[in-house]
């Protein structure tokens, strides 16, 4: 709560005008301003320094503090009180009221009253405690004292035990498993097994499963347990080593608590081929009960359930996966050949349908020609006929739509494949891309991105690695998260210095730490020197000069992003078609400014984003017609999961001068503000309950 107002003679007189005008709706900063004989700004300036407030929060908490003492002394209704302090809308008033007080309205006697009675109790307890405190037996203090000391020691380590597995993160890693058969050709058969025990876990949203991509390092890995689960960041370790002899399958399973460098358990297993799904399902079922993991019934059956009956076809598949597994065309090639083996041995085996469409869509991507598009949806298909609740069959019918460019259509596959696999990182991965770049949306992007970096950090070189906390660091600062931006965009240029868009997203994480818009455009001057083609940053350094309505500045560098536009024949930010315009009007170039404002109305016709009215209101301030802008700005204040940047730069630009005098200005401003700030609440609470916040 703000205090001190009467304490302060300005302070004092500003609070004086706003109580004289207290029922007036419109009496907001400007008004205020007027009533001080002061400029705007200076007004703003002042009561920020003596308050750390905003001028329009200054007068709403004296709105409020008003509201509270009428509420407490008279029989008058909230509704009634939110009108006579000022506010048009009796639910903004309630929703203002329990943000600044921690309830509603109707509860302030109530909660006076409590806090009156509560206070005079403490006085009255206080003064008993003292009598009795004085006739107290000092023998009896001590004995009982000791007591408790030698009670504490007694448990000191059950209480630890309890503590740390409450709070133990059931996380954990399967290492590779050594292949002991003398003929090395089985080794396929043995990472197969170790591989579905490891896809089996997956499977249980209570766990936390490394990927076998992370841990293939680990092959031949000369590192302890410890420092394994270090770098991955797990409680447990899962050792194995096995061997295919004839008919039989051997194999033993150490499972190991990282934190004690101890073994939980160990166990031998012979099973004869036949039974080898069974050996799988019982290793996930055992490793999950040891670190008591929540198991849904639902679960369990998707553990249970069986690929295919056929054993021959399943030792094709796993063959084909091997083959997979090498990354290379010639290796995708062999892989499709033995999953269609796989198939021959059992027609409705929808998982080898799957795979060979995934190897289809890996010997396609980044070509400009897509020549299997036809097969990966044709075999996608068949793995959907055969079995839709697997993640595999929606991987590839995603794929396809990934492959063919129609991303939206993909994300409903990939968020299914996730009810059957929670810990799919590839999918997790791609997720956090499409709601990146293709259909943004911040929430999603962020929540995507900290389960891809849980899931699947290690698996990547020092470049890739880069790469993913560059992607991190973006999507938490476009969540407002913006000193944990600072740390990961630090650890994007640890892993690689090199990075070329880690110090140009360190510059804007850097502005949303500081607000120095100056030192911002000095440093993308910099970076901009280092590349003069690269066509985001001269876009951005020109909007940070028009930013401070520098046009000639920002005319020069938007020229030259205009030519590289030109040169490539692309299409790039039609967004900052609106500024272009404005800029050449203020330089007096009245026909270059109606070209590229015809441009930005193109634009919008077509804009179906959630940042489509913000983007009409800058077109109505343009346009100067504040009253529509400010209605535009009003319906753009209930969008959810809009970028920091909108708060950080909306009210930078020069066009938005002409509402500062508007009676709905603040008002509105700040619902957006609100707006970000409540959903960045929300998404906080979601993360942390589901662990995700790094």
């Amino acid at each position: 709560m703000t205090s001190g107002y009467t304490s302060n003679s300005f302070l004092s007189e500003a609070k004086s005008a706003v109580l004289d005008n207290i029922s007036n709706e419109q009496f907001g900063v400007s008004e205020l301003a007027d009533k001080m004989n002061m400029s705007r700004s200076s007004l703003l300036r002042k009561i920020k320094k003596q308050t750390n407030l905003s001028a329009s929060q200054f007068i709403r908490e004296i709105r409020l503090q008003q509201a509270a003492k009428m509420l407490q002394e008279t029989e008058r209704t909230a509704s009634e009180i939110a009108f006579e302090v000022g506010f048009s809308n009796p639910s903004y008033f309630t929703k203002c009221y329990r943000e600044y007080y921690g309830y509603p309205p109707g509860e302030t006697k109530t909660r006076k009253e409590e806090e009156w009675n509560a206070e005079h109790k403490d006085e009255e307890e206080t003064k008993e405690t003292v009598i009795k405190n004085r006739n107290v037996n000092r023998y009896i203090i001590a004995i009982t004292t000791i007591s408790i000391i030698a009670i504490i020691y007694f448990f000191k380590d059950q209480f630890k035990t309890f503590e740390s597995q409450a709070n133990k993160e059931k996380s954990i890693a399967f290492l590779p498993f050594k292949n002991l058969s003398e003929d090395n050709s089985n080794l396929y058969f043995i990472n197969g097994v170790m591989e579905s025990s490891r896809n089996n876990l997956q499977k249980i949203k209570d766990l936390r499963v490394i990927s076998r991509t992370s841990t293939e390092k680990y092959r031949s890995n000369p590192k302890t347990v410890s420092e394994i689960a270090e770098e991955l960041q797990v409680n447990y370790l899962v050792e194995g080593s096995g061997q295919k002899i004839g008919n039989e399958v051997l194999l033993t399973i150490q499972l190991i608590d990282t934190n004690e460098d101890s073994p939980i358990w160990s166990e031998q297993y012979k099973y004869q081929l036949d039974n080898v799904f069974e050996l799988q399902n019982t290793i996930a079922k055992k490793i999950a009960f040891a670190i008591e993991a929540n198991v849904t019934p639902k679960e369990l059956a998707l553990i249970d359930k069986k690929p295919t009956e056929n054993i021959i076809a399943y030792d094709f598949y796993l063959k084909g996966l091997e083959n997979q597994n090498e990354k290379s065309e010639v290796g995708l090639n062999k892989a499709i050949l033995n999953f269609e083996k796989a198939i021959e041995q059992d027609s409705k085996y929808a998982n080898a349908y799957a795979q060979i469409a995934i190897c289809y869509f890996y010997l396609d991507v980044n070509k400009i020609e897509k020549k299997y598009l036809d097969n990966l949806n044709e075999y996608a298909d068949n793995a959907l006929l055969y079995d839709s609740t697997s993640e595999l069959p929606l991987i590839a019918k995603a794929l396809y739509y990934i492959n063919a460019n129609e991303f939206k259509l993909a994300i409903p596959y990939l968020e299914k494949a996730l009810d059957y696999n929670p810990n799919a990182s590839s999918v997790v991965l791609i997720l956090s891309d499409i709601y990146s770049r293709v259909v943004p949306n911040t929430d999603k992007y962020l929540t995507y991105a900290l389960k891809g970096i849980k899931l699947n950090i290690e698996a990547n070189d020092s470049v890739s690695k880069s790469f993913i906390y560059l992607n991190l660091s973006n999507a938490l600062v476009q969540n407002g998260f913006a000193k944990e931006a600072s740390q990961y965009i630090e650890e994007s240029l640890r892993y690689n210095p090199n990075n070329p868009y880690a110090p140009y997203l360190k510059n804007f994480i850097d502005y949303a730490n500081d607000r120095d818009l100056e030192s911002l455009t000095s440093k993308l001057l910099i970076e901009w020197k280092k590349d003069t083609t690269r066509t985001d940053i001269t876009q951005e350094l020109a909007k940070m000069y028009y930013f401070q309505e520098d046009y000639s500045n920002a005319l020069f560098y938007y020229e030259k992003y205009i030519a590289i536009l030109d040169s490539n024949k692309i299409d790039l930010y039609p967004g900052e078609n609106i500024k272009i315009a404005y800029t050449y009007k203020k330089m007096g170039f009245s026909s270059k400014a109606e070209q590229y404002l015809k441009k930005y109305k193109d634009y919008l016709e077509k804009d179906v984003s959630i940042y489509k009215e913000a983007s009409v209101a800058i077109l109505y301030l343009y346009e100067e017609m504040p009253d529509k802008a400010i209605e535009a700005y009003d319906k753009f204040s209930i969008e959810d999961d809009f970028q920091y940047w909108v708060l950080l730069f909306m009210k930078k630009d020069p066009l938005m001068n002409q509402l500062q005098n508007h009676p709905k200005y603040e008002e509105t401003i700040e619902k957006i503000e609100m707006q970000f700030w409540e959903n960045q609440a929300k998404l906080k609470k979601s993360l942390e309950e589901n662990g995700l916040m790094l």
